[in-house]
């Protein structure tokens, strides 16, 4: 419980953190519920003066009532003004710290390493940036309208009471407490609750992503029913633990009404011998009567707000978790650019694993000069794909340096040291907009000759035509309806107009036809003509004019050479070659 309490108030100090950047909407809000309140507390006094004027027969006094009326008239329009703006300066504080608490977390994203987005589900990263900030916002919101407001008229209303009879208003201090205790009791043990539920929720958007993004597979294994029955246990969890917690919570409002109406009881009593003894006129029995219910009712909605507090609280603090996680290792101090790009690289004693205790590559050496082309081969998870990961600096070397052009990585700015590369990779993505946004993504300057000579030159540019708009085409996330093989074609076309000083192509060419791959192998030659260029496959076909071939295994080199070479040594590479042919 300490742990839970303490959580909960670091969360409270970062929404207050974010709440200081408005300071006048919130300055605003607080003097505008002032007002509401005493206008609202003024009204009671009215209402007893009227029914002073009309106490008894005879007693009618008529003028008395219309100047009492005209005051009320005043009053009511003051107060729904005055509830108005505080509604407006509400409303907009908390959708500026909602804002800003998205742009933060989104932020955050993109400087988060990949290990964290390797490690955690993107719909469960996705529930905290929409989700869990929609269930803030409607718990800031109310908290704004009602936290305040309720506190300054309970306050008030203490205050209008002692100055008509302090007696009564004794009775209502003494009650006052359990219903405290009451709504603290409950309040402390539901925000377990709704931070599982929050958790839970995260969990179930993850799966539905997962179900979505992949429903081919899904229907091709025949695995709905799979999907369905864990769907449904999911489910089941989240339906359990909100009922537990809108269950908890919602015993709050009962049980303050029910102390509540044991002050309203109490007023009404003591208030009534006070009037039977002539301490108390009618009109201030009425008024003490209206101000107990009026002193009441903030209770009624406090106990309410604490509910949703509780739900955004632990919404806020799962969503402060993500921002607050250790970034990417930051870029030195007079991090250079990398200029007039070369084409060196050199890893030296290179060292590296996703997990601390199990090592995957381990003093790993390579020496490329300036110009030549590069291929990796090996078996599955011999460590091809990391080592493209560490030269793209996604991730940081545990061990050992890698040089660029003479210059350790580290000591250059991530976003020159990736543009000096073009990168294809074998798991293509395009995003919302037309054929030419797409390809022309790391060029938006680029001429509508140049995305046309580009794609022609990948031989995409006879599919493209045939599309409704040709390269005014929308296609949607990660491609629409195209298929994989011209979404990759796509992908190389987007190399192709950057034409970058070294290349990175990992099973560039997986998804496309024989015959088209032979094409676009001749427009990569080309390109690859006195640029550093690194090669991932496994058709072992299309990396035969590499200058170097290295031979992975383990995260080792186990052999080093060109393709004639290396099938005359009769090693681990001719075996995998032979593999491959010997049909």
């Amino acid at each position: 419980m300490k742990k839970i309490d303490a959580g909960r108030k670091r969360t409270l100090g970062k929404v207050f953190g974010y709440m200081k950047r408005y300071w006048f909407f919130l300055l605003l809000s607080t003097v505008l519920a002032a007002v509401t309140v005493a206008s609202t507390l003024y009204l009671p006094l009215l209402i007893g003066d009227a029914v002073d004027c009309i106490a008894g027969p005879g007693r009618v006094d008529v003028a008395g009532v219309a100047v009492v009326l005209q005051k009320m008239a005043v009053v009511i329009a003051l107060t729904a003004l005055a509830q108005w703006v505080m509604s407006v300066c509400n409303n907009r504080m908390t959708y500026h710290i909602v804002q800003d608490i998205r742009n933060d977390a989104f932020e955050k994203l993109q400087i988060l390493p990949f290990g964290y987005i390797d490690n955690h589900p993107q719909g469960e990263v996705v529930s905290r940036i929409i989700a869990d900030v929609d269930q803030f916002a409607d718990g800031l919101l109310m908290g704004f309208t009602q936290l305040f407001s309720g506190l300054i008229t309970i306050l008030g209303t203490l205050c209008f009471m002692l100055s008509v009879n302090v007696a009564i208003t004794l009775v209502v201090l003494l009650v006052t407490p359990i219903s405290l205790l009451v709504a603290s009791f409950i309040a402390r043990r539901t925000f377990a609750m709704f931070r599982l539920q929050s958790e839970t929720r995260g969990e179930q958007t993850a799966l539905i992503e997962e179900m979505i993004g992949n429903q081919k597979v899904v229907q091709a294994f025949s695995h709905e029913a799979e999907a369905l029955e864990q769907f449904d246990a999911l489910n089941g969890r989240l339906q359990k633990c909100s009922l537990k917690a809108i269950f908890f919570s919602s015993i709050t409002n009962p049980a303050t009404r029910f102390v509540n109406s044991l002050v309203y009881t109490g007023v009404g009593i003591v208030g009534a011998l006070a009037a039977v003894r002539g301490a108390l006129s009618v009109g201030q029995l009425a008024t003490f009567l209206s101000y107990a219910n009026q002193y009441t009712k903030p209770f009624n909605e406090i106990s309410g707000v604490v509910t949703e507090l509780q739900n955004a609280i632990a919404c806020a603090g799962r969503i402060f978790d993500l921002i607050e996680e250790t970034p990417q290792i930051p870029e030195a101090d007079r991090a250079k650019t990398l200029e007039n790009v070369q084409g060196k690289v050199s890893l030296l004693d290179v060292s590296f694993s996703y997990v601390k205790d199990r090592p995957l590559i381990c003093n790993f050496q390579l020496h490329v000069r300036p110009g030549q082309r590069v291929a990796i081969v090996g078996p599955t998870g011999c460590g091809k794909t990391t080592v493209i990961n560490l030269l793209m600096r996604f991730y940081d070397v545990t061990g050992g340096t890698i040089l660029v052009d003479d210059t350790d990585i580290r000591a250059l700015k991530r976003s020159s040291l990736r543009n000096a590369y073009g990168m294809v990779l074998q798991e293509t993505w395009l995003r919302n907009g037309t054929i030419r946004d797409n390809i022309a993504m790391g060029k938006p300057d680029a001429t509508q000759e140049e995305v046309i000579a580009a794609a022609k030159a990948c031989h995409a540019h006879s599919f493209i035509m045939r599309l409704p708009n040709g390269y005014d085409t929308q296609i949607g996330e990660d491609g629409g309806s195209l298929s994989q093989g011209q979404k990759q074609l796509l992908c190389i076309t987007r190399i192709m107009l950057l034409r970058p000083p070294m290349l990175i192509l990992d099973e560039a060419t997986s998804s496309i036809d024989t015959r088209t791959e032979l094409k676009i192998q001749n427009a990569f030659a080309k390109l690859m003509e006195g640029r550093t260029s690194f090669i991932v496959a496994h058709r072992l076909s299309t990396i035969r004019t590499a200058d170097i071939i290295l031979v992975m295994r383990d995260g080792q080199i186990v052999e080093q050479g060109n393709h004639e070479s290396l099938l005359a040594a009769g090693g681990f590479y001719a075996k995998l070659y032979h593999s491959q042919y010997s049909f």
